[in-house]
């Protein structure tokens, strides 16, 4: 179940086949030129570690080629995804509870990559009575077939604590040199195909650079299929953002506080995608219907989807989120996603991802009107300013500077595209911390926030998070939090109530996950605060005068 064995290698070989070259691990041998060889989970393993222990760009990029080189074709989707700290799963019905108590570690590494993916792919799709203890038995099974170094992976994985810097871009990157062609090559195939891993199979099962090049060019822009979208890079305040364009015409967008979808019409044929590419047409007949409505023949439209409620006003984003990933009929009828374009890839035949954006623009205006994000043009920092502070009272997340000449960066954040939302801080006491995985084994990371609660007594949970965390920070906490230690479960560590931490975070959203019924949203770490007691901390009350004007 779990390796091929040599067999299935000298099989798949023949006189006339490429170089056998000796592989790493004892008794196995992959073959170079054809790249026809079993990866063993332990060869990612490895190379994840690898990559979690230099920070040099370039060597992580030689770890990546090293072994995109020894995977077969049909290794290639795994490996990468690995290599990305993540399963292809999106469920398992695993999580780190229930891998707390993990059968003895195997001797000698023998799982192989599609052996371990097939078994995931198995506990993905167990479902109804007793599908929780099959999916018990193939994790025992699993995890009793992997190595030590293995199951701290396997766990990483399931978990998604694998931190190792191995970035998507850098993965595409690697598949250039791999390959021999350039990188430009790969990135746009990627940014067409919507995922890496069809690319790097494209690149990496070619003969020769040339045949690789001439499978990526064969990626185009299909009406129907997903391209990843644009992105944008981050500026502190609106005066920076727009001084980094040095002058050049500017296009400043509001940024909505919704869910980013990419529409795409073919005829009366339309279908709704999400950031992540996800399909959501069934759930957004309201996005269809409105898009069915504009006079084209085929588009593709990029933009946001929000709930409105009858004062204008974008409602908490946690309901947008809510409708639209539900199909909960009654929810669909109470809450009515309203459909806001910013930007066009495609219009009756005609690609425009090359064109500069205020040609794009121009395009747009003349077939969404009523469906368009409110802009301005301008280069000048007080008007941006200006409609910065217009757009967020009016309940919107921002503003997004966009350089009016640049062309549609798909998958790439860059700096043609820069964001810009008002930045929250509050201090708050740290209640728990995890252990680390991935890079950060042998640390205390994730912790804990906690907002005090002057009328009920001690404090109330907002969330948790790992977000800024330097390594100087995380050996200091380390320390720090083994001298407040209260209890350990073996992965939680609870702590006296005592060490007070900055955290800034972009809004506040209602959540039944914790007591006070709010969450932070992308809590990220400043500082610690060695200059402020427990006592002093933020209380509860502040967080829902926060959440409050959204509510």
């Amino acid at each position: 179940m779990w390796t091929h064995g040599c067999a299935d290698h000298s099989s798949r070989l023949t006189g006339t086949g490429p170089q056998v070259a000796a592989h790493p691990l004892p008794g196995r041998v992959s073959v170079v030129g054809g790249r026809m060889t079993d990866v063993l989970l332990a060869d990612v393993a490895a190379t994840s570690a690898g990559l979690a222990a230099t920070r040099s760009r370039l060597a992580k990029r030689a770890l990546l080629v090293d072994l995109l080189r020894r995977s077969a074709p049909d290794e290639v989707p795994v490996v990468a995804r690995y290599l990305a700290g993540e399963l292809r799963q999106r469920r398992t019905g695993l999580g780190w509870r229930s891998l707390q108590h993990l059968p003895d570690p195997a001797v000698e590494p023998t799982l192989d990559v599609l052996g371990v993916d097939a078994t995931f792919e198995r506990m993905a799709g167990l479902s109804g009575p007793g599908s929780a203890g099959a999916r018990a038995a193939l994790a025992a099974e699993l995890f009793g077939a992997a190595t030590g170094t293995e199951q701290r992976f396997l766990a990483g994985l399931v978990a998604g604590e694998v931190r190792q810097g191995a970035l998507d871009a850098l993965l595409l990157d690697a598949v250039a040199e791999a390959a021999g062609v350039p990188v430009a090559s790969v990135r746009r195939a990627a940014m067409l195909a919507g995922a890496s891993e069809p690319v790097a199979v494209a690149a990496l099962a070619a003969p020769d650079p040339a045949a690789a090049r001439a499978a990526l060019d064969a990626f185009g822009l299909t009406v129907g299929r997903p391209v990843r979208p644009m992105l944008a890079a981050s500026a502190p305040d609106v005066a920076s953002a727009v001084a980094g364009f040095d002058g050049r015409p500017l296009v400043v967008d509001a940024k909505l506080d919704g869910i980013r979808i990419q529409v795409h019409r073919d005829g009366d044929d339309v279908r709704v995608f999400t950031r992540s590419l996800d399909d959501i047409t069934a759930r957004v007949p309201e996005v269809v219907a409105a898009v069915r409505a504009l006079p084209v023949r085929s588009a593709v439209l990029d933009g946001e989807a929000l709930a409105v409620g009858a004062d204008g006003r974008p409602r908490p984003f946690q309901e947008t989120a809510a409708r639209s990933a539900t199909r909960d009929a009654e929810l669909a009828a109470a809450t009515t996603l309203h459909p806001f374009f910013f930007d066009v890839l495609h219009l009756d035949g005609r690609d425009l991802l090359d064109v500069p954006l205020t040609d794009r623009l121009a395009a747009l205006d003349a077939v969404a009107a009523g469906h368009l994000v409110e802009r301005v043009r301008t280069d000048d920092a007080g008007v941006a300013q200006e409609a910065f502070a217009r757009w967020v009272a009016d309940g919107q997340e921002g503003v997004l500077v966009k350089d009016a000449a640049a062309p549609y960066e798909a998958g790439r954040r860059g700096g043609a595209w820069v964001k810009v939302k008002p930045r929250h801080t509050l201090d708050l006491v740290v209640l728990a911390v995890e252990r680390g995985s991935g890079r950060r084994v042998g640390s205390l990371s994730n912790i804990h926030l906690g907002a005090r609660d002057p009328e009920g007594g001690g404090f109330v949970m907002l969330g948790k998070t790992f977000k800024g965390m330097t390594d100087e920070m995380l050996a200091w906490q380390t320390t720090r939090f083994r001298e407040l230690e209260v209890a350990d479960d073996g992965w939680t560590v609870t702590l006296r109530p005592e060490q007070v931490v900055e955290i800034a975070f972009d809004g506040v959203q209602r959540s039944p996950r914790y007591p006070g019924g709010l969450a932070l949203r992308f809590a990220r770490v400043l500082r610690y605060r060695e200059d402020k007691g427990a006592a002093e901390a933020d209380t509860i009350g502040t967080v829902r005068a926060l959440a409050a004007p959204a509510g």
